[in-house]
């Protein structure tokens, strides 16, 4: 979500010094972009891009800088943008240099453009591709909260792989199975150490699955996918492991904070998603939950960014073989001046889970820390948000069997 830049709104980008500028980066990247801008021109293309306007007949593209370029894989690698810190100007500047040659399809549809994409979306490296589109693409910068920002964008006229992709053996049989559910093959290549990103990429471009059942899935539906899906999967491992303590850790990317609250339970989980109010602003914000039964539908309030969330918490559980009720803040801050996708929440929270815990005796104690943190850092209270919390209603509610232990 794009937060207004308190500079740019009475000056210009070409000129703005203002650290978090939302219009900044956009005008460095057209500056850097438009000259390369061609009609025909060959390129590494380290991913597929499946749209969702006019489903079930959808735009599919290929990305790729005008050029090859041996650092092309760069321009699709959330995981590492995180682990080297890239701040958004350095990330928009990546993504806006990916022209995106699309063509139309029919999400089952099969054609030669598609199995190209679906080359592509395999290759575990960027794939040297020649490009041939109706007209030299206008530069243009694609925001929005779920994928990460693509750049200009034309109608392809011809497209011709000059390489043979580089497709692991792990993903090769998942895609020559035919029997293997999609749910499988992603807890399948998952173990194997193909990232969420990657998964997605197969997925979105109908590569895995019953061969009968496979079709296209638009890119920011995929996304979601995969994190409910590897999240769901993890669940079903936590119920034999240990409670934690209560426990809180706090860290973040890119101006999305998190607030991550553990409390010695069965599996829940609550996230509650806000924008630092501006001073004399009212707190407004965005929640979604989960009991130990799961959720029967889709997550409204906080959509892709909650399924994104879980994932990180549910690896950080895995990982320690522990189980609890979790309890999520995030705080967006201005410094998330350009919306950049849901990767951002998913490594925003993997970060977080790195930082060193802090124990308390009591629930009591780590709300009132919880509190105090908050009020520190940012400037508002939370303590509305931990009264209507149904997680803590829930926790508050339930008795543990050891309360029953003089009566059995």
């Amino acid at each position: 979500m794009a937060l207004p830049c308190r500079v740019c709104i009475r000056g210009e980008p070409s000129t703005c010094t203002h650290p978090n500028c939302p219009l900044r980066p956009k005008y460095v990247s057209f500056h850097k972009v438009k000259p390369l801008l061609k009609d025909n021109f060959f390129g590494s293309a380290p991913a597929p891009f499946v749209g969702h306007y006019g489903y079930p007949k959808v735009n599919v593209g290929i990305l790729s800088p005008p050029e090859q370029r041996n650092d092309a894989w760069l321009h699709d690698a959330p995981q590492h943008w995180s682990q080297q810190q890239f701040h958004v100007p350095k990330i928009v500047e990546l993504r806006s240099s990916l022209i995106n040659s699309k063509f139309i399809s029919d999400i089952k549809a099969h054609s030669s453009f598609l199995s190209m994409a679906q080359e592509v979306g395999l290759a575990s490296k960027p794939v040297d591709v020649e490009i041939g589109l109706e007209k030299v693409p206008t530069f243009r910068l694609h925001l929005d909260q779920w994928s990460a920002p693509t750049g200009p964008q034309a109608n392809v006229k011809k497209i011709r792989v000059t390489e043979n992709p580089s497709i692991p053996q792990a993903v090769e049989k998942v895609f020559g199975e035919s029997d293997l559910k999609a749910g499988d093959a992603l807890q399948y290549l998952s173990k194997k150490g193909f990232d969420e990103n990657y998964l997605m990429r197969m997925f979105s471009v109908g590569t895995m699955g019953v061969k009968t059942q496979r079709r296209l899935v638009p890119t920011r539906w995929a996304i979601t996918a995969v994190d409910d899906t590897l999240g769901k999967q993890i669940i079903t491992q936590l119920e034999d492991f240990s409670s934690t303590d209560f426990e809180a850790r706090f860290g973040g990317y890119l101006g999305n904070n998190y607030l991550i609250i553990f409390f010695p339970d069965a599996w829940s989980y609550e996230l509650f998603e806000m924008h630092q109010p501006y001073s004399g602003q009212e707190l407004k914000y965005s929640t979604d939950d989960e009991n130990c039964f799961g959720r029967k539908t889709y997550a409204q309030n906080t959509e892709g960014g909650y399924y994104a969330c879980r994932l990180g918490v549910l690896e950080h559980l895995r990982e320690r073989k522990r189980k609890a009720a979790v309890l999520v803040i995030r705080v967006i801050t201005d410094d998330y001046a350009v919306p950049l996708g849901v990767w951002v929440v998913r490594e925003a929270t993997r970060k977080a889970m790195l930082a060193p815990p802090i124990t308390f005796a009591s629930k009591e104690l780590m709300l009132i820390y919880a509190e105090q943190l908050i009020k520190k850092k940012f400037g508002f209270s939370i303590a509305g948000i931990l009264t209507s919390s149904n997680l803590l209603k829930a926790i508050k509610k339930q008795r543990k069997l050891w309360e029953y232990g003089s009566t059995i």
